[in-house]
């Protein structure tokens, strides 16, 4: 094997090592959004998982449902948002900007 070659291995393994750990450090990010002037608030993580939603009790109202569900969803979408562009930050540090399909 070319000298060449066993560094471009080695940094290959050393940025696998910081892609693994990125992914687990994206676990324990997590990123907060509200909709309806604080009426519904959602909390996500990394991995694209809820981990609370809070509803105030005054937004829920049995005659506009549809009201309370865009709300609902305008919350979780916006932290999404917030904690994937907060982890591509974090990926572009690593990757140098370069984008590498299916890594997260």
């Amino acid at each position: 094997m070319s000298k060449g070659l066993a560094q471009i291995m080695k940094q290959a393994q050393m940025m696998q090592q910081k892609m693994a750990r990125l992914q687990e450090e994206a676990a324990q990010k997590t990123a907060e959004a509200t909709a309806g002037g604080g009426a519904v608030s959602a909390v996500v993580n990394g991995k694209n998982q809820i981990v609370t939603l809070t509803i105030k009790k005054e937004a829920v109202d049995p005659e506009d449902v549809e009201m309370l569900q865009d709300l609902v969803v305008a919350a979780v979408n916006e932290a999404l948002a917030k904690v994937q562009a907060d982890v591509a930050e974090q990926m572009g540090k690593i990757t140098g900007g370069s984008n590498i399909p299916g890594i997260l």
